[in-house]
């Protein structure tokens, strides 16, 4: 009884701190929140019943002061967070991203930020970096969240950062960009942050740039690589490596991710025991319509593969 008693309060208290353990595969896939809002309630769209993890995507600005969109960021976030936790779906606020960028000044700002998007349903923070942040915003960031992580240890924060996935013995990993990230990260001892790969758009099919089969990445093998070499170059252990795919055809028109790749990277994420796999996105999780254009935020591309393919397979990795 004493035993029990103690398992439901450890269960409570990490409840209450709104955090997850470390050790625990996060499957939780990307939600583009501008398709499908709800304008007069602006709520995020129903996601599919077998989504039980999801990475809000993406705020932008200051923290503190962040935005969304052209609406009120406060309202956004109350509707948001009562309905998530109505429906008991586990949400990571997902910030930066490819058209915007992410900074954070002062511990206040940091804050008022975390105290926004608070609830026994948040599972973390990421902080996609992916190209315009000047190495003095990278640097202030992390700063704040080497208070923050004082403050919550067990709240999980992550970087997306963009990668190679070199299958010609160099092990060539992160870009410039992301190594400055990860200087940053290890500066300011952030011993749990995970780094979430991007294995999507490496680039023309080359062994310098991704594994290579029948003149193409081999997008599964590419994405087990990429943790490989981050392992490899950089020294960041398993437990520390989320993989996030873009589902069918990459912006790099020889970057295909097909089901087959799909089945790869969950059953080598699971063996690997990796922290993470995400994809981009679950709006992308369906055929596309006649006349779609050839990369598009709402379809993945690729004939004859129904809705929620992607979904299904890659949850096999938890």
């Amino acid at each position: 009884m004493l035993s029990l008693y103690s398992n439901l309060r450890c269960a409570a208290l990490l409840l209450a701190a709104c955090a997850i353990s470390q050790a625990q595969t996060v499957h939780a896939p990307y939600k583009d929140i501008s398709i499908g809002l709800d304008a007069t309630r602006l709520r995020i769209a129903a996601l599919p019943a077998a989504v039980h993890q999801v990475a809000w995507g993406f705020a932008t600005g200051e923290c503190g002061d962040e935005h969304w969109g052209n609406f009120d960021t406060e309202a956004f976030a109350r509707q948001n967070v009562e309905a998530y936790g109505r429906s008991g779906v586990g949400y990571i606020v997902s910030t930066g991203g490819e058209a915007g960028i992410f900074t954070c000044a002062s511990d206040e700002g940091m804050r008022r930020f975390v105290a926004r998007y608070a609830s026994p349903r948040l599972l973390g923070f990421d902080f996609d970096i992916e190209g315009r942040q000047t190495p003095e915003q990278i640097r202030s960031l992390v700063q704040r969240l080497r208070v923050l992580q004082q403050r919550k240890p067990r709240l999980r924060l992550s970087f997306t950062l963009a990668t190679f996935a070199a299958s010609d013995g160099s092990a060539r990993s992160l870009n410039a960009l992301g190594e400055q990230a990860l200087a940053a990260i290890r500066e300011a001892r952030l011993d749990h942050a995970i780094i979430n790969l991007m294995v999507m758009n490496y680039g023309p099919a080359d062994a310098a740039h991704c594994v290579v089969r029948d003149g193409r990445c081999d997008m599964g093998a590419s994405a087990l690589q990429a943790a490989r070499n981050l392992q490899q170059r950089h020294g960041v252990p398993a437990r520390r490596i989320a993989l996030t795919a873009m589902l069918g055809v990459n912006d790099v028109q020889d970057n295909v991710f097909t089901p087959a790749d799909a089945q790869v990277l969950a059953a080598g994420a699971r063996r690997m025991g990796l922290a993470g796999v995400h994809f981009w996105s679950i709006d992308r999780d369906q055929p596309c319509p006649p006349g779609a254009p050839r990369v598009s935020p709402r379809c993945h591309g690729l004939a004859d593969v129904p809705a929620g393919t992607f979904g299904a397979l890659l949850a096999s990795a938890r």
